[in-house]
């Protein structure tokens, strides 16, 4: 299973990612629980999926998070636990 890229991202994601953050009013707080989650290296599936924290869905396609969800929104994919 891959692990979440953390560097090289492509910069066209990246700002994406944080337009997300800003559009979607993610706070400091709950990008700290990304970090934290991230740190843990975890593993995800090679397609689409979505991890749900406090305050923040993260969705992703393999390596790659692709968009950030706030709570009420829904998230395509396999849930990552």
């Amino acid at each position: 299973m891959p692990k979440v890229l953390r560097r090289n991202i492509p910069p066209q994601l990246y700002d994406h990612l944080l337009d997300r953050i800003q559009r979607r009013l993610i706070t400091g707080k709950e990008v700290a629980v990304l970090v934290n989650w991230l740190d843990g290296q975890p593993d995800v599936p090679h397609g689409k999926w979505f991890k749900k924290l406090p305050g923040v869905i993260v969705c992703g396609e393999g390596e790659l998070i692709k968009t950030f969800l706030v709570p009420g929104q829904v998230p395509f994919g396999e849930e990552v636990l």
